[in-house]
């Protein structure tokens, strides 16, 4: 993961089970929904979310896997 703000974005999808969109993230994690947004589609290209129509976004079995800790970060270190 490049930034905390990642982390915030995963645990908020994961910890709520539900499909969301960058504004309820942003409001959740106290971010602005450009700079939720921003991230959100790097996770996407990176495999830990996934977009399942504009705007609205779940956490892929990568994302839960790097939660728990089991996957290395996208850059290859740990």
């Amino acid at each position: 993961m490049q930034l905390p703000i990642d982390d915030r974005i995963l645990e908020c999808l994961s910890s709520s089970g539900l499909i969301l969109s960058p504004s309820v993230i942003a409001i959740n994690i106290d971010k602005s929904r450009d700079e939720v947004n921003r991230r959100l589609s790097t996770l996407t290209d990176e495999g830990y979310v996934e977009r399942v129509k504009r705007g609205y976004y779940e956490i892929s079995e990568t994302g839960e896997q790097y939660l728990q800790g089991d996957s290395e970060t996208s850059d290859g270190s740990e």
